[in-house]
């Protein structure tokens, strides 16, 4: 069964899963210790709009350097470089807008929400849709009720442990575009995330269209689909895969502190990969209302709190996590597969 049909079946399971709708919250159904004072977990989930804002001009001065770049001296290094580039800035604004998806962006909550539609524009998501499926995400974490969770278990490419050299061909299928439609099926093909509202729809469509349309008036469609569908399809995929193996694959499994992995790592590592906090996975699982921004400063905390030290799954740069999806236990998704087919 080739990777799209398999998908599809991956999203269709999807629609048995947990509540459909972002109003049930963010907070684990678990049992979270307490590790973290009142004040503290107040503290570290205060929004900082003005942080934000930079941070979305930086990855968009980003995008918009390299364009310019690649037009300039256009050749195959610099559209490779141009291509890798704004893959990973998209990967950023993805970062921010899943801040915004969990309120963190600004104090109002409209305002908040346009802004996280605009950053999730270039990922080709809906950030009202992915919230859907990302709180029961939160709230199911790693069970048949999680949608994130079920959308892998048909999946070969989530079936751990694979021996390195496995797992960097998964990797290159991913950044080459040959797993693209695959990808790109099982996220939008499912029930939560399509439910955005109508206005929220229309507005997406018509952007959609009037860009399209544009770029075609005005003669500027090879440099859409060179600067924005390429890098969506290869670079921006590829980190998508390897940032959710990251996150909550080859982990232990026997708690609320393993479910999830923080990759403590050097920061050329995170600005390619894992930028605003998005290595600290684990952190943002057990207090999902602290700001990205924040989670670096909530992990050094945290070091010092028992049994957070002892238990939390902890890698050392991404190198470390190579060898951990060697070297994971196996079976590490049946009582998910047993408990869905059960339902």
């Amino acid at each position: 069964m080739d990777q799209v049909a398999v998908a599809g079946q991956a999203a269709n399971l999807e629609t048995s899963v947990a509540g459909k709708s972002a109003r049930l919250g963010d907070i684990s159904a678990r049992d979270i210790p307490r590790l973290l004072t009142k004040d503290e977990i107040r503290g570290l989930s205060e929004i900082d709009s003005g942080k934000f804002v930079l941070a979305a001009l930086l990855e968009i001065g980003l995008m918009a350097a390299a364009v310019v770049i690649s037009e300039t001296w256009f050749n195959p290094f610099t559209y490779l470089f141009a291509i890798i580039v704004i893959g990973t800035r998209i990967n950023g604004l993805g970062g921010l807008m899943h801040d915004a998806a969990h309120y963190r962006a600004f104090r109002n909550r409209t305002i908040n929400d346009i802004a996280g539609e605009i950053a999730a524009f270039p990922t080709t998501a809906s950030m009202a849709g992915y919230r859907n499926s990302h709180f029961s995400h939160h709230r199911e974490l790693n069970s048949h009720k999680d949608p994130d969770w079920v959308r892998s278990l048909l999946l070969e490419d989530y079936e751990f442990p694979a021996p390195q050299i496995i797992f960097l061909r998964r990797l290159l299928l991913h950044v080459s575009g040959i797993r693209a439609p695959g990808s790109v099926i099982g996220f939008h093909k499912n029930a939560e995330t399509r439910d955005i509202p109508v206005l929220t729809a229309r507005l997406r469509i018509a952007v959609l269209l009037g860009l399209v349309v544009s770029s075609i008036a005005l003669g500027f469609w090879p440099q859409l689909l060179l600067y924005w569908a390429v890098p969506i399809l290869t670079v921006f995929l590829g980190l998508r895969y390897f940032r959710i193996v990251a996150e909550h694959f080859a982990v232990r499994h026997d708690g609320v502190l393993s479910e999830s992995r923080t990759v403590v790592a050097p920061a050329w590592q995170l600005f390619w990969l894992a930028p605003w906090g998005l290595n600290y996975h684990l952190e943002h699982h057990l207090f999902p209302g602290i700001t990205c921004f924040n989670l670096g400063k909530a992990h050094r905390i945290l070091m010092t709190r028992t049994p957070f030290a002892e238990q939390a799954h902890i890698t050392r740069g991404y190198g470390g996590l190579l060898r951990e999806v060697a070297s994971a236990a196996p079976g590490e998704r049946d009582k998910a597969r047993a408990a869905l087919a059960g339902t």
